[in-house]
């Protein structure tokens, strides 16, 4: 195991305290400028913020700058002082973990929304006008699926077909298949949130797939958070079942590619609670990163390759730049937000010396020639 440094880095300090899953990176504006953001819920081609509240507010935000031309003739773009939704509504409520993705293949995105009693929802947006200057529509609800225990973490790979797998973890190092039947039972239809709760969502056994890890025994209560769809190479074999990866709380890390094939698995001493993916070095194949409370950050390869830094702090919140956002910098950054709250982005640049149990990574201090290395552990 390799040990590095991130030592470039900003620290913004916030009051209060931000949940786990109030952290992301993406596009907000759409103007290719990485910020807080989500997705393309509305499948216009453009990107919203979404946020969703405990008591089940749902808020949709648009970021896009205005842009008008200056007396040059040139655009210029004017970001508004206040920021207001530009739709809202209710959902169910208890709401803590979100993901926008195609998760029935279809081409378009759902909402799929995990709730703190077990359940998770699946929700698609629904135009009710042809304008395309304001957001006239609403969210209808496609499915409910109950599960045996907590739902940490939402993700979506590619199945042995190629269709997308929704996944959902569970504890003990297990996850779920969450299969989507609205579009092949009669029982599962989309309806709005208004209709009545006992003419809608009508959950069935059939529709959630548990799938255990290992043989071994684990501990039926510890947290278990997972990520699909991890990329190979730029020229990986289309049709195959994808690569996905789990981290338990009791420090368990996991590649797999099926239910029942497991390519490696690494035990850390280490509590892990979340868990990204990112091709830190630029080949197409994305590295599995895991951050534990304590700071210690892992980041694993394909073929079990492990490095890993420390981060100051106590961390609560971590998040890794998305795919589609990785070329903006000059490497892929990193955000923990640690205790008491304080949001540090990192980034920094692998540079290998003569000897291969050294390697450095460049800083931002005030002499460039400074580095800060480690050797190997």
């Amino acid at each position: 195991m390799r040990s590095v440094s991130y030592v470039q880095r900003v620290a913004l300090e916030f009051s209060g305290s931000l949940f786990p899953h109030a952290i992301c990176l993406g596009d907000v504006d759409n103007d290719t400028l990485t910020c807080v953001g989500v997705g393309d819920i509305c499948n216009k081609g453009k990107n919203l913020v979404v946020a969703v509240s405990a008591e089940g507010w749902f808020h949709l935000c648009d970021l896009t700058p205005a842009r008008t031309l200056d007396s040059s003739g040139h655009h210029e773009t004017l970001m508004g002082e206040e920021q207001r939704p530009v739709f809202k509504q209710h959902i169910p409520a208890n709401t803590k973990v979100m993901l926008i993705s195609d998760i029935d293949g279809d081409g378009c995105c759902e909402l799929v929304v995990g709730y703190t009693d077990r359940v998770v929802r699946a929700f698609r947006w629904e135009d009710l006008g042809e304008g395309t200057e304001h957001l006239t529509g609403q969210l209808v609800s496609l499915q409910k699926w109950t599960l045996e225990g907590q739902v940490d973490s939402l993700s979506v790979t590619p199945g042995s077909l190629g269709v997308p797998e929704l996944m959902v973890s569970q504890p003990g190092c297990a996850y779920a298949v969450l299969l989507c039947t609205w579009n092949k039972d009669t029982g599962h239809f989309a309806t709005s949130e208004g209709t009545s709760e006992s003419s809608r969502e009508t959950p069935a056994a059939r529709d959630v797939v548990l799938h255990q890890t290992s043989g071994r025994i684990h501990n039926k209560n510890v947290s278990t958070h997972l990520i699909g769809n991890i990329k190979r190479g730029h020229t990986s074999e289309s049709g195959g079942s994808g690569l996905f990866a789990l981290c338990t709380l009791d420090g368990t890390l996991k590649l797999m590619e099926e239910a029942d094939k497991l390519l490696w698995s690494v035990q850390v001493d280490h509590q892990l609670f979340a868990l990204e993916k990112l091709d830190v070095t630029g080949n197409g194949h994305e590295e599995v990163v895991a951050c534990a409370w304590d700071g210690q950050t892992y980041i694993i390869d394909h073929n079990r390759t492990v490095v890993r830094f420390q981060v100051d702090e106590n961390v609560r919140a971590f998040c890794a730049d998305s795919p589609q956002l990785s070329w903006i910098t000059e490497m892929p950054p990193y955000v923990h937000e640690n205790l008491p709250p304080v949001l540090s982005p990192l980034r920094g640049k692998f540079g290998h010396r003569d000897t291969e149990e050294e390697c450095c990574v460049s800083t931002k201090a005030e002499n460039p020639k400074d580095y800060q290395q480690t050797t190997r552990s």
